[in-house]
């Protein structure tokens, strides 16, 4: 029976259909998006790691079928073959599959494209399968074809297409680009998930095939438009992160390596969100106390994410990171923010509100001894943004004293915090524009009182005091151009 199916594979397409085959089958160690080209990483640390390769065509059998270009057809099912017979026919299948379908049209090529899906889907289950045995060179096999059909020439961006440049573009409001030979690029994605979270495959014989090159291409994925794809990419190489320990330090590495080149180079927020989710799994996985090393990323790739003009992409993602090292290391509360006031926008005043809402889950972790630190940088800050114009400004810096924790931080500080605060509190009260702002600002004034009358009663003295020199000032100032008129007047005279 087998021999049959051996002379099914020497079958050919016609020229057109072989051409575009040949074409899309072509090996290459880089992954392209219009006129930006990213070459994988080696497959070797720099630290002088050994790093072991994915098996050369030379190592698979040396069988017709797999020095072929590969043919789509029908073929027997796995579990029809005897048990002898199936890891061939695996191979055979996965070879076929190999083989690239245009979707550019969906006239051509309709009986093979749903062949192909077809033994996607059977792959897929065969794994699954409590008799889903894969030995290395099935492996091997199943690892070649997926890197044939996920790592391709990835489409130009939005501003490569239109002449646009990319920071005027608003990213929230660009339509996603959807991979249009998505149903089989799925089953492929799901077909190397199965692979790398099935309990039947050791670590040790994986890693020949998932090795730094392979984890490096799928890092460049990323920069896929298509939200569905990036979507499993993050849950491969988060299960990838699990599985495979001695990956980890350079997929950690390899993550901040395309921070630096966002900030610093190409500004496209496209896939930062699905790396910080994945970042902020491997964070809440950091032993105590914390390396020096990830102090450090935090500081030079994690904090300058929050100057970029497409936070509001990534930021429910980067405040969750960044929350996460305060949690695991109440010392970094400080470091922290310090970084939010270093990156606070001037003029944004909706990342602004981002800004807020992020500082005040940093100042929920934070403990007194670092709260005391930044306390007068922290709440200067805090004061402008309650005499903000912008009334979700004002009011959301005003919403801080809603949360409990922070009253008490506030509390304990009251010598250094109210007198920040009251000049602003009172410029609320006498000229605000908003009526809500008003009467938050009148609660917190409020509140301010009950905590302590004598300092309350101080800091108002004060402010009757600065604000009759400042009177005085005006006066004076006011005194001093109308002699200088009266004076060129005469002049002139």
């Amino acid at each position: 029976m087998f021999n049959k199916i051996i002379k099914l594979g020497q079958k050919k397409f016609n020229k057109s259909d072989q051409h575009h085959q040949d074409n899309n089958n072509t090996s290459t160690n880089t992954v392209v998006r219009g006129s930006r080209t990213t070459t994988a990483a080696p497959s070797s640390v720099s630290n002088g790691e050994s790093q072991t390769t994915a098996q050369s065509p030379s190592q698979t059998p040396n069988h017709p079928m797999f020095t072929s270009t590969p043919v789509l057809e029908v073929l027997p099912l796995l579990k029809d073959v005897s048990s002898s017979d199936r890891p061939l026919l695996f191979m055979k299948k996965a070879h076929m599959c190999s083989c690239q379908c245009d979707f550019s049209d969906t006239l051509i090529m309709p009986r093979e494209k749903e062949i192909k899906r077809q033994t996607l889907l059977e792959l897929v289950d065969f794994l699954h399968s409590s008799s889903g045995k894969v030995n290395e060179t099935m492996q091997s096999e199943l690892i070649r074809m997926v890197s044939a059909n996920i790592f391709r020439c990835l489409p130009p961006a939005h501003h490569e297409n239109t002449g646009a440049p990319p920071e005027g573009n608003d990213p929230e409001e660009e339509e996603p680009y959807l991979e249009p030979w998505w149903p089989h690029l799925q089953l492929v994605y799901e077909l190397l998930l199965r692979y790398v979270v099935s309990s039947e495959i050791e670590p040790k014989t994986a890693k020949k095939f998932i090795n730094h090159t392979f984890v490096s291409r799928l890092l460049d994925l990323f920069d896929s438009e298509d939200p569905r794809e990036r979507e499993y990419l993050k849950t491969v190489l988060h299960r990838i992160y699990g599985k495979f320990i001695f990956h980890r330090p350079f997929i950690r590495c390899s993550i901040y390596n395309i921070f630096y080149k966002f900030l610093y180079e190409t500004e496209r927020c496209i896939g930062i969100g699905e790396l910080l989710e994945i970042l902020g799994s491997v964070i809440n996985g950091f032993t105590v106390p914390m390396r020096e090393e990830h102090r450090l990323y935090l500081v030079k790739a994690i904090l300058p994410l929050h100057k970029s003009k497409g936070i509001s992409i990534y930021h429910q993602q980067l405040a969750y990171c960044v929350t996460q090292f305060v949690e695991k290391d109440y010392k970094l509360a400080d470091t922290v923010i310090r970084g939010l006031l270093k990156f606070w926008p001037l003029t944004n005043c909706q990342k602004e509100v981002l800004f807020l809402g992020e500082l005040e889950e940093v100042l929920d972790a934070t403990e007194p001894s670092e709260f005391q630190q930044c306390v007068v940088p922290l709440f200067t800050q805090i004061g402008k943004c309650l005499n903000s114009a912008h009334f979700q400004v004002a009011e959301r810096a005003l919403f801080l004293w809603n949360n409990e924790h922070i009253v008490g931080l506030i509390a304990q500080n009251k010598d250094v915090i109210f007198p920040i605060i009251f000049e602003a509190l009172e410029r609320n009260m006498k000229g605000h524009w908003n009526q809500a702002v008003h009467g938050l600002s009148e609660n917190v004034r409020r509140m301010f009182l009950e905590m302590d009358t004598e300092l309350f009663e101080e800091c108002e003295k004060q402010h009757l005091e600065n604000e009759a020199k400042a009177c005085e000032l005006l006066e004076q100032r006011e005194l001093t151009w109308k002699r200088l008129e009266e004076a060129a007047s005469l002049a002139a005279n």
